[in-house]
């Protein structure tokens, strides 16, 4: 029979479920299990905690969870381990692994992936005048500067398991190529194995995230049963690249072809450019199919030589922030919260004035409750609540000057708007801003290393004869205007589409897949770039060059939809509730589209 490698996905984030791994370690019958921990944003807190405590700087979510707890499933059943839970500090994150194996009697080969870590040339990028690639902004000062790191690829991971490896370690690297060094490994995937290469990307790229890939944040989340038993994605991949997704039997959740349509466009910005380190990815002709019950086949990625270039985040501190929240109910709540607010922001502008401080840098109010973060598609009718959170957020260059803010927002519980409740919870704080600062450096000039049992490796990044050139691209033949006619109705997006959104950096995404092929044309001509830009046109406020852009997956019977500089910063340099762009495509599923009637019955 043909090999079939098996990867569990076992963590989507630093703070998944720890149920995922001892689930997928009962299902039985894995090669791998991968866990990702590291967003953008999360490099800031673990460069912060790593300047404090040397020793830390990891995740510690899998060291003290996942690798604790399932120690001797590993080991007895064989399967391998591939994360990037090494974070800032991959040497005391195996430190600790070694320490707690030995504590209960095992040994594993661990494998530590470095060279990701470039924060000794931060001041190499500031004297060279390095500017933001998507911003254009100037490089950061250097003293403010938490962490520099490149994303690596699979081939470092792939280096380590061929030398004996049961456990590999990162630092930085593409979420995906957790997957991708596995499989690099297991089938010899060459460096000009591009379709290979960019299926395996996209196999790490459907499971990266976990459940995500199983019904989690589905569109029809009705039709998704037993979250508190969902389960986690299983991968099967073959040599070619093709891969099946199904998930442990008898679990929770959901595995269908649109709901791993919708996962394959979470977070993607031009399908046929998805740019990774070991290579360019075309998803605009992708086969997601039925596969049997609860098997969906994914097929048919293509691939482009990589650019030779590898992405590097620079995490800062920029400025700090202050958020609270203070509840108000009672007859005219939303009124009152306003007014309350704003006396508030006046009130502290006064006093910044008079100790001839400068002004707050930024602020935000948002009444939740009142569909804040919908601007003009929110309901009016939701004015009239009697109940709101009043979330007030505030930023300025001096963590001092933000401690006025901090004792003024709890003055009105007794002095301006009757039914306010006082803050709940913990008293808010001040908190530096994380800012992310996204460069390109040459791929030549980063030395991937491995570390194993004494042993060094050296892993070339790749180094392409011909890189990557847009003029590479085969753009889909322009879609056909539907054809006129006179029986339309209007009806909203989502009884003809799923959708799923994503940030990436200061920008979202939202994917939309077309129910049945024949709502395509349709679903075209109701979201052009000018109506999407329109529809969210509060998410753009403060952009210097807002833009959508819209591009074509005629594979998957899809569009996927990008807004440019339309997060007020992104991640953790936002204000805006919804920093992460996780609620978008719920938003813009109500968005009202023209269809013929015999379409929809």
């Amino acid at each position: 029979m043909a090999k079939i490698v098996r990867i569990g996905g076992a963590g989507g984030f630093l703070g998944d479920s720890s149920v995922a791994a001892p689930q997928l370690l009962a299902a039985g019958n894995l090669d791998y299990m991968i866990l990702d921990y590291l967003a953008e944003a999360t490099m800031a807190p673990l460069g912060q905690l790593k300047q404090v405590r040397p020793d830390q700087g990891y995740a510690r979510d899998f060291t003290e969870w996942v690798w604790k707890d399932n120690l001797h499933a590993f080991k007895g059943q064989g399967v391998r381990v591939v994360t990037n839970a090494g974070g800032v500090n991959p040497e005391a994150c195996r430190a600790r692994m070694e320490k707690i194996a030995a504590e209960a009697g095992l040994s594993f080969r661990i494998a530590i992936v470095t060279g990701d870590d470039l924060i000794e040339r931060v001041p190499d990028f500031a004297s060279a005048g390095v500017v933001e690639m998507f911003s254009d902004a100037p490089f950061p000062d250097p003293k403010k500067v938490w962490t520099a790191n490149a994303y690596l690829g699979g081939g470092p991971i792939a280096a380590a398991l061929a030398a004996g490896a049961e456990v590999v370690i990162t630092g930085r690297v593409v979420d995906s190529a957790l997957t991708l060094g596995p499989l690099m490994h297991e089938f010899g995937w060459s460096a000009d194995d591009h379709d290979q290469l960019s299926a395996g990307s996209l196999a790490g790229h459907v499971i990266e995230c976990g459940a995500q890939a199983t019904g989690g944040l589905f569109t029809d989340w009705e039709k998704v049963p037993d979250w508190a038993h969902i389960g986690y994605p299983i991968i099967e991949c073959h040599a070619d690249g093709d891969f099946v997704v199904t998930k442990p039997e008898g679990t929770g959740g959901l595995v269908s072809p649109a709901a791993v349509s919708e996962q394959i466009l979470y977070e993607v910005g031009d399908p046929q450019a998805y740019a990774l380190p070991d290579v360019v990815c075309d998803f605009s002709q992708l086969s997601v199919t039925q596969d049997g019950e609860g098997r969906v086949r994914v097929s048919n990625a293509k691939g482009y030589p990589p650019t030779g270039k590898l992405k590097t985040c620079v995490t800062f501190e920029n400025g700090h922030r202050f958020i609270g929240i203070m509840p108000v109910v009672g007859r005219d709540a939303a009124k009152k919260a306003q007014a309350q607010a704003d006396a508030v922001l006046t009130r502290v502008g006064e006093m910044l004035r008079g100790r001839n401080l400068p002004p707050l840098r930024d602020t935000r109010v948002e009444l939740l409750g009142t569909e804040a973060s919908y601007g003009a598609q929110a309901n009016p009718a939701l004015a009239a609540t009697r109940e709101v959170i009043a979330r007030i957020g505030a930023e300025h260059e001096d963590a001092e000057a933000l401690g006025i803010m901090m004792r003024e927002f709890e003055s009105p519980t007794t002095s301006m708007s009757v039914g306010s409740t006082g803050w709940f919870g913990a008293r808010p704080t001040i908190s530096p801003v994380s800012q992310v600062f996204s460069l390109l450096v040459d791929g030549a000039s980063v030395s991937a290393k491995v570390s194993l049992g004494g042993e060094t490796i050296t892993v070339a990044n790749p180094a392409p004869a011909s890189p990557f050139d847009e003029a590479m691209i085969v753009r889909p033949d322009p879609a056909e205007e539907p054809a006129i006619e006179d029986d339309l109705v209007e009806v909203p997006l989502i009884e003809i589409a799923w959708a799923r959104s994503g940030d990436k950096g200061n920008a979202f995404n939202v994917g939309v897949i077309a129910r049945r092929p024949e709502f395509l044309p349709w679903i075209r001509a109701g979201l052009t770039e000018e109506a999407v830009k329109a529809f969210f046109a509060h998410e753009f406020q403060g952009a210097s060059h807002p833009e959508v852009r819209r591009y074509e997956l005629p594979g998957m019977n899809a569009i996927n939809l990008h807004c440019i500089q339309s997060l007020g910063g992104g991640q953790f340099a936002s204000l805006r509730l919804d920093a992460l762009a996780k609620g978008k495509a719920q938003q813009l599923l109500d968005m009202k589209v023209k269809v013929p009637q015999r379409l929809v019955g």
